[in-house]
């Protein structure tokens, strides 16, 4: 495909600049318009305010300066505040979702909270011919909405394991099932853990995860992103967690909205900021982990805060957390399901991972002039030939 690089300014107009717009304390969950921001959300609230209504005709590009979030717009709405509304100067040259794929692939480099418009705009677009830039972004569009259902199955998977949960053990707060219960603080042994010395650099380099919360964000270990030597365990006091405990987060300024648990699959150790806990051969740590995940509103209730503002779960509140123990045949049960489930979601993560390599050697090979999609039939060529024949 032929290629021409055009700087920004000279193919796109911008309107829409620091506060305009409709500010966030004008929402409401309710009306006739929908308000578009620089927000994760596409809709972010609703408004009744006509006299602020953008029309695209037929479409528009918006780009959040501080989020560098793009977005494109194809019905009436409302902009939120710090927002740039970008339309091609020339239609005839410049696809409106060409535009968008575009913005929504640009690597602009963070700083803070700034306004990251200025950057793009020193920027080149990669101009196509017209029919082009229309394919690339139906092929991208199309690979895009792949990535997002298999987003939906996750969750959706995620969701029936609740609902299992849920089904077979009751709610865990009011312990409808009357189930017997033990106070989190003695579900088990809890290990604390440490930072090696960072003035030894031999204990930095090794074959064992050094899990830390910023590590916590998925329900199993594998792997973490710092690693410690054998040396440690050796010549300190740190110990060795090995696999099927439960790790939790225990201080820090996370713990203000989430409580992270996570079951570790291989050796690792923890640092200060976390416990590893052995649990008693009554409860199944899968179990003990989805009742945490339904607790989580209970659990941050009990957070606390120490004299230099930390969050902290300590052992003296741990006592007050109830933990239903059902028969172990139930748990076990459960086990299974979950399993299953964990090895369907593994699948859909590993096409996840697939279409999101797929959509980025795509996006580079396209915005680069080197992605042949001459032979790419789109639906209206499809149609338009059909009405030519009749």
């Amino acid at each position: 495909m032929t290629l021409e690089n055009i700087p920004f300014e000279f193919a796109v107009r911008s309107r829409g600049s620091g506060a305009q717009g409709l500010p966030q304390s004008e929402w409401t969950a309710y009306g006739q318009y929908p308000v578009i921001g620089q927000g994760a959300d596409f809709i972010e609230g609703w408004t009744n305010r006509k006299d602020l209504l953008i029309s695209p005709s037929p479409s528009l590009v918006l780009y959040g300066g501080h989020t560098r979030r793009a977005k494109y717009v194809d019905f009436p709405f409302v902009l939120g505040p710090n927002v740039k509304v970008l339309e091609a100067i020339d239609k005839a040259a410049l696809d409106h979702r060409y535009l968008f794929y575009f913005l929504s692939g640009l690597r602009v480099k963070s700083r803070g909270y700034a306004d990251h418009f200025p950057e793009v705009k020193r920027r080149s677009i990669p101009l196509l011919p017209l029919n082009d830039q229309v394919r690339t972004a139906h092929l991208l569009g199309k690979v895009e909405r792949l990535i997002s259902q298999r987003k939906e199955h996750l969750q959706q998977l995620d969701d029936l394991l609740k609902s299992v949960f849920l089904e077979m053990f009751g709610d865990p707060v009011r312990n409808d099932k009357g189930w017997d219960t033990e106070p989190f603080s003695q579900v088990g042994k809890f290990t604390s853990g440490g930072t090696p010395s960072k003035s030894r650099d031999d204990f930095w380099i090794g074959e064992y995860p050094w899990v830390s919360p910023k590590d916590m964000k998925v329900p199993k270990i594998f792997d973490s992103e710092d690693h410690i030597s054998a040396k440690v365990f050796d010549e300190t006091s740190l110990k060795l967690i090995t696999p099927g405990h439960l790790l939790i987060v225990v201080r820090g300024m996370i713990l203000a909205h989430s409580f992270p648990a996570a079951i570790n699959m291989v050796d690792v150790a923890i640092n200060q900021d976390m416990k590893a806990i052995k649990l008693k051969s009554n409860l199944r740590t899968t179990y003990v982990f989805h009742c945490l995940n339904a607790l989580k509103r209970q659990i941050l209730k009990l957070i606390t805060t120490a004299g230099h503002g930390t969050k902290k779960f300590d052992s003296d509140v741990m006592v007050k957390l109830l933990i239903p123990v059902p028969p172990l045949e139930i748990q076990d049960n459960f086990l299974l399901i979950a399993h299953k489930v964990e090895q369907t979601k593994y699948c859909y993560q590993q096409s996840l991972n697939d279409l999101e390599t797929l959509y980025g050697s795509l996006s580079q090979q396209a915005f680069k002039g080197k992605l042949d999609l001459s032979r790419m039939v789109l639906t209206s060529e499809i149609t338009a030939r059909k009405l030519s024949n009749e």
